[in-house]
C-alpha cells in the first residue's frame, strides 16, 4: 500500500529540482538585470522594499512555472516553459521599469510604493502567463 502510495515519489523530486534550479536561474538573471543588489538590500540593509518586490517578481514567476509543471508531457518540456516564464518575467520588469525610470533608485531608497508597483506588474503577468499554458 506505502508503496503504490510513494510510487510518483522519483517524478516529484525531478520536478521538484527542476523548478527549484529555475526559481534560482531566475533570481540569478532578475538580480543582474536590475540595477540593484536585491540581496545585498535584503539582508544587509533590511531594506523592505528591495524584500517585496523580489519575493514578489519570484512569485510571479513561480505561478506560471507550476503551470508549466502541471500541463507538460515531461521534464523537457516543462523546462522549456519554466525558460519562457522567465523571459515573460523580464518583459514585464523592462515594462514597470519604463512605466517608472526611476525604479531602481526608488526601491534602493525603501519606496514601498515602487516595490509594489513591481511586484504587481510581476504577479499580473506572471497570472496571464500562467492562463496561457493551456495547450
Amino acid at each position: 500500500m506505502i508503496a503504490n502510495s510513494i510510487s510518483g515519489l522519483p517524478m516529484f523530486a525531478a520536478y521538484f529540482v527542476t523548478a527549484i534550479s529555475l526559481c534560482v536561474l531566475f533570481l540569478l538573471i532578475y538580480t543582474r538585470i536590475t540595477p540593484n543588489r536585491e540581496f545585498d538590500l535584503v539582508l544587509q540593509e533590511h531594506n523592505a522594499s528591495a524584500a517585496v518586490a523580489l519575493g514578489l517578481s519570484l512569485l510571479g514567476f513561480s505561478l506560471p512555472l507550476a503551470s508549466a509543471i502541471y500541463h507538460s508531457s515531461d521534464i523537457i518540456d516543462c523546462v522549456i516553459w519554466g525558460i519562457i516564464a522567465l523571459l515573460a518575467q523580464l518583459i514585464a520588469y523592462g515594462l514597470a521599469w519604463l512605466a517608472h525610470p526611476n525604479l531602481g533608485e526608488a526601491i534602493r531608497s525603501n519606496t514601498m510604493a515602487a516595490a509594489l508597483w513591481v511586484g504587481i506588474v510581476s504577479l499580473a503577468a506572471g497570472l496571464l502567463n500562467a492562463a496561457s499554458m493551456t495547450y
